[in-house]
This record gives C-alpha cells, sequence and structure tokens, in this order.
C-alpha cells in the first residue's frame, strides 16, 4: 500500500471509529418512566460534582430555545407529545422561559396542516405540532414565537424576497388559527438566514416583519443570521475553517445598513456565535450590542449548542467552549441568550448520550440545583 493510500485508509478507518463512538446508543435515552437520560441519573444521583477551577455563573444564562422539528441537517428524533411535555419539564428546570419553532414549514414538509401549503403540494403531517407546542409552551408558563415559512427557493437562488409571497398567506392563516387563540403566542420568527447583505434581504426581513406585527397588534419579531467568520463554512464538506472570512470592520457597516432598513419592525437580532472563533468573540459582540443600541434593537445571542470544530457534523459541544461564548455574551452585556438547540444537544432525553452530560455540566457552572 502506497503513502498516499495508506493515510487515507487510516484517515478513513479513524473518522469511522470516531462515528462510531459519537452516535448515540441504541435505547440509552428512554428506558426509565421518568425518561431522564442515563447521564443525569448517573452523575447527579450519587450527589458528585465537578470541582470547578473557574469562577460560577460568570456567562449569560440560556432563557430561550429553538425548536428544531422541522430540520435541515440535523437527525430527526421521531418525538411523540409525551416527549416533548417531557423535554418542556427539562428546559423549565434550567429557566427556559421562551421556545421559538425555528420553521413552520420546510420545502414540502409543514408541522401543522396549513390549507394554503397544503394546495401549494406540501405534505400533510401526522400531527398538529404547532398546537401542541402552543399547549406545551401554555402549560409550562413559556412564550412561544412562530417561525415562517421556508420554501427553499431563497437557498436555491441567494435571493431572500423569494420568502414574502408564501408567507403572507402563513401569517394571516396562523395569526386566525392559532395566534389569537393561545396566550402563550408570544412573537414571531423570521426565519430566512443571512450572514451578509444578502439579495433581497432588507425588504424581505421589512415586509415579512411589519405584516407579523400589524396582524398581531404589534408582537415582538426576532431574526437570527449568522456571521460569515472563518468557520461559516459549508455543512456537507469535511472543512472546518475558509479564508475569505468577514472582518469586524465589514460586518459592522453591513449590518449597520440592514439593521437601519429593518429596526421598525423587528426587535431582536440574535446572531448565531457558532462561525468565529472563540478569541474574536469580544470584538463581534461589542460590534452586535453597539448597533443594536443605536438603532433601538434587542441584542440575544443564539449560542449554540452543537460543536462546528468538529469533521462529524453535528454533536453536542465540548462546555468549556460553550462557556466561553456564554461569558462573552455577558461581557458585551447581551439581553438574552437562546439556544440551537436544546432537545437534539442539551436535553437529558437526547438521542445524543453527551447531551446529558452537558446538562449537568451546564446546571453545576450556573448552581442549578
Amino acid at each position: 500500500m502506497g503513502d498516499n493510500s495508506r493515510r487515507n485508509f487510516l484517515k478513513k478507518a479513524s473518522v469511522a471509529g470516531a462515528a462510531a463512538l459519537a452516535f448515540p446508543v441504541v435505547g440509552n435515552s428512554m428506558n426509565s418512566e421518568s425518561g431522564s437520560g442515563s447521564s443525569s441519573k448517573h452523575h447527579l444521583s450519587e450527589g458528585m460534582s465537578s470541582k470547578l477551577i473557574v469562577p460560577k455563573e460568570n456567562g449569560l444564562r440560556i432563557t430561550g430555545t429553538f425548536l428544531d422539528e422541522i430540520s435541515h441537517d440535523i437527525p430527526h428524533q421521531n418525538w411523540g407529545e409525551k416527549e416533548w411535555d417531557r423535554d418542556f419539564q427539562h428546559m423549565k428546570a434550567i429557566g427556559i422561559d421562551t421556545v421559538i419553532m425555528i420553521r413552520s414549514g420546510y420545502r414540502k414538509f409543514i408541522t401543522y396542516p396549513s390549507k394554503y401549503l397544503l394546495k401549494k403540494g406540501c405534505y400533510m403531517p401526522s400531527v398538529d405540532l404547532l398546537d401542541m407546542y402552543l399547549r406545551l409552551a401554555q402549560k409550562y408558563g413559556m412564550k412561544f414565537y412562530f417561525g415562517l415559512y421556508d420554501s427553499g427557493k431563497y437557498w436555491d437562488t441567494g435571493d431572500l424576497s423569494w420568502e414574502i409571497e408564501d408567507n403572507k398567506y402563513v401569517i394571516d392563516e396562523v395569526w386566525q388559527n392559532y395566534g389569537s387563540k393561545y396566550k402563550s403566542f408570544g412573537g414571531w420568527y423570521i426565519s430566512g438566514e443571512i450572514s451578509r447583505k444578502t439579495k433581497g434581504a432588507i425588504g424581505a426581513f421589512y415586509a415579512m416583519g411589519k405584516q407579523c406585527k400589524d396582524v398581531s397588534n404589534g408582537l415582538p419579531t426576532f431574526i437570527s443570521p449568522w456571521i460569515d467568520g472563518k468557520k461559516a463554512v459549508e455543512a456537507a464538506t469535511g472543512d472546518l475553517t475558509k479564508t475569505n472570512a468577514v472582518s469586524v470592520q465589514e460586518h459592522e457597516k453591513e449590518w449597520g445598513e440592514i439593521f437601519d432598513g429593518i429596526h421598525d419592525v423587528v426587535d431582536a437580532c440574535a446572531f448565531q456565535d457558532g462561525h468565529i472563533d472563540y478569541d474574536e468573540l469580544d470584538a463581534f459582540f461589542s460590534v452586535n450590542k453597539k448597533l443594536a443600541n443605536k438603532y433601538g434593537m434587542k441584542c440575544w445571542t443564539n449560542a449554540e449548542t452543537f460543536d462546528r470544530d468538529m469533521p462529524i457534523r453535528f454533536f453536542p459541544i465540548k462546555f468549556d467552549k460553550l462557556r466561553l461564548k456564554l461569558e462573552a455574551a455577558k461581557r458585551a452585556g447581551y439581553d438574552k441568550g437562546i439556544t440551537f438547540e436544546f432537545s437534539h444537544f442539551m436535553s437529558p432525553q437526547s438521542s445524543y448520550v453527551q447531551a446529558g452530560h452537558l446538562y449537568d455540566r451546564y446546571k453545576e457552572y450556573f448552581n442549578i440545583r
């Protein structure tokens, strides 16, 4: 076997071995009546805790999470209402008060029986997930944010204005059938994800944000873009970094123009925090907060609880990486911490056993009993 062949073989073998060790253990997380993953039961029931050598409670707490039910690149956990109810209990236990359905549909898969989208060729869902989430949010005293529909046309064309037309109908339909009936319906998530000055972005965010606020008597809206940093690479590749990352100055200029065009109808911006390196957090976070203050918007952080630093996509993040990001958000004076995403990457009942351990480490750090 030649040197190149040997290297390729060893590389493939190591990746396969890592995947075998890291992938979920079948039957691990749902084998008890309580539903808690083995990690929480094993570690915390013994009364032991880690001996931290860093100050505790020095970061911004996570008080919101996306609900990634219509997923793009993360395996589905196939939960029913019993499992979702249990997950809301786990969320509540660490102080989560806000849940955000990341999108109400993606291409042909949808979360609720939308008459409009079904006529457009979307598939009928087996359960009305929107109704279930609203009921569970109400049961556990949480605010629910509705994520708009994603047709996929923006991802195909690079033009966000494609998403306006379908959402004209979706926004009205959802408010009439759900929003006006549930007290837990607390706001709107404009789900188009951008990183820089994208074609049609300002007009699309403005049009959809204005309609959301108009129909719901001013309920809050927010967006969650990403920073076009060195880790903003295609998930389907094995690349971990890129060379043409945005500078802090370019980021400030471009997002100043975007905020200037949308701040009247978008109340908060939660930048995804995983695309920049840990020693860049303070520089970008301070700019984000300065821009939000200038335009009268709330500055949230989307603290990603999955790891972008590994060639295998995606697994729960190492706790210290999450800690560094939450501490930077607190230093910057951010208004709220939300995450993508609790149920897969932080829940004690996640199919990933590492997620329950992350939950335990988070509770230790924030002194949550």
